[in-house]
């Protein structure tokens, strides 16, 4: 029980995220199927949060001297990665976040989804979909193909 509570939080940490979780899991060798729905749980749940109060928390602080670029910093790169999906919008997140490569993950996709001003149900659950088919390359990148249908 203790293993699926680290490899919860880990999942819910920037950057980190779903990926850094499955290699965990892999390593820690932990079952495949309990661990993909750990790691989606732990890395979808602040999405919502996210969406609905990111773009509000990263202006204000990038108001404040001194520490306010590196927030700028943040908006500004969420502002570029917005216009690679904005034609595709819900399908553009899906996509973006379903690919396991660094800086595409849920914390990533939720900033562009608030700065494209996307409706939270809607954009959550592309992002949603998205956490699941990477989270299943992740476990057969991670576990094996061999080890997740055994």
């Amino acid at each position: 029980m203790e293993d699926y509570i680290y490899l919860f939080l880990i999942s819910m940490v920037p950057l980190v995220e779903l990926r850094g979780a499955m290699i965990y899991a892999a390593v820690a060798e932990m079952p495949f199927l309990p661990s993909l729905i750990c790691c989606v749980l732990g890395n979808i749940l602040p999405v919502p949060f996210l969406i609905k109060f990111a773009k509000t928390v990263l202006v204000y602080f990038a108001k404040i001297p001194k520490i306010g670029f590196i927030f700028q910093k943040i908006i500004d790169r969420g502002n570029k990665k917005a216009e690679k999906v904005r034609n595709a919008e819900l399908l553009g997140l899906f996509a973006f976040v379903a690919l396991p490569i660094p800086g595409t993950g849920a914390w990533t996709a939720s900033l562009i989804a608030t700065l494209m001003q996307l409706r939270v149900v809607k954009s959550s659950f592309a992002i949603l979909l998205g956490v699941i088919t990477c989270g299943i390359i992740m476990g057969i990148l991670s576990f094996g193909i061999v080890d997740i249908v055994t």
